[in-house]
């Protein structure tokens, strides 16, 4: 049973910065696939990052490519998500989900239905 939680949320001004992690437990690190989600109020969840077990592919929906950098912690087994430029845009409930790959270290997803483990989620708040 894999378990995640996530920590670093909170409040930030627009253009400023936040890191998010996600601390991995009940699967060897090595073989984890990390993704990032969140959804704003009155949206649905979307995709926001993703990152193969491998570490060397990532993935990003458009609004956040160059502003938001997905990574790998081995030594704290976390999944990190480090966000800046920030705008209001960003504000939801941003939740990291975790999935075993065990064939291909290379692989990532973006499809909620692929991740069968998610923390409880944390929320961000940026003002304008």
């Amino acid at each position: 049973q894999m378990l995640l939680e996530e920590s670093g949320g909170g409040l930030v001004q627009a253009g400023g910065s936040l890191k998010l992690s996600c601390a991995a437990s009940g699967v060897p690190f090595r073989a984890l696939v990390g993704g990032w989600f969140r959804q704003a109020p009155g949206k649905e969840r979307e995709f926001v990052a993703a990152i193969s077990a491998s570490g060397t592919f990532t993935e990003y929906v458009q609004s956040v490519k160059g502003r938001f950098t997905v990574s790998r912690d081995t030594a704290k087994n976390s999944i990190i998500l480090q966000m800046t430029n920030m705008t209001p845009e960003d504000t939801a409930v941003y939740t990291c989900a975790g999935s075993r790959e065990v064939l291909d270290s290379s692989r990532y997803y973006t499809r909620e239905a692929d991740y069968p483990y998610w923390g409880q989620g944390t929320q961000v708040t940026v003002s304008s």
